[in-house]
């Protein structure tokens, strides 16, 4: 799962990634079993100015997201049963509403992928 993040205009950015990271970090490491996570990974957006040249040399819009964060499990399958589990349900309305204090819902995203590894390290 990638969740593209944007902060809420009256929470500053310092106090975002803070907040993100110390904070709602390990409230999700708490409900890793509940939930059958097995990776997560904050990515805070740095360098904006180097991320705009990299997306205007493209065409592309500026950087919209202050940062991404990416969750893992052993298949869609998995993430279904556990999401259907009381516990399971539990924590996720627990993240939601974490999430709500500091994450600006409206102009964030999430969606799942399929990873395909074309670079590996050696």
């Amino acid at each position: 799962m990638v969740f593209c993040v944007k902060r809420k205009p009256s929470i500053s950015e310092t106090d975002f990634y803070n907040y993100w990271l110390d904070m709602h970090g390990p409230l999700v490491s708490s409900k890793v079993e509940d939930l059958g996570i097995k990776r997560y990974v904050q990515s805070h957006t740095k360098r904006a100015d180097l991320g705009n040249t990299a997306s205007s040399g493209r065409g592309m819009k500026q950087a919209v997201f202050d940062g991404l964060a990416e969750i893992w499990w052993d298949s869609f399958e998995h993430l279904e049963t556990v999401l259907a589990t009381e516990p399971g349900q539990i924590a996720g309305a627990i993240l939601a509403e974490d999430e709500a204090r500091f994450i600006d819902m409206e102009a964030s995203t999430i969606f799942f992928t399929e990873e395909h590894e074309v670079v590996a390290p050696d």
